[in-house]
């Protein structure tokens, strides 16, 4: 969909209808395109108990999956 200045201006109702329909709205200015306004896709939130410092206080794995996992700066010291 193509919305002038003025679409947005008086119209911004039925532009956000247009991109909650996860359609692209390009924004003209004197007949020239100026922009695009795209539909922000929701993310996935991850499972917390995935992350590899999930129950990094746990006594057996300690300080060396800590290591691990910082990688070479802190192996250089």
């Amino acid at each position: 969909m193509n919305a002038s200045i003025l679409d947005l201006r008086y119209k911004m109702k039925d532009v956000l209808g247009v991109i909650d329909k996860n359609e692209v709205v390009v924004v003209t200015y004197r007949g020239k395109p100026r922009a695009t306004l795209n539909p922000i896709h929701k993310q996935t939130r991850l499972d917390p108990t995935t992350h590899p410092f999930f129950g990094m206080n746990h006594p057996e794995q300690g300080d060396t999956s800590l290591d691990d996992l910082r990688g070479g700066r802190f192996r250089a010291i």
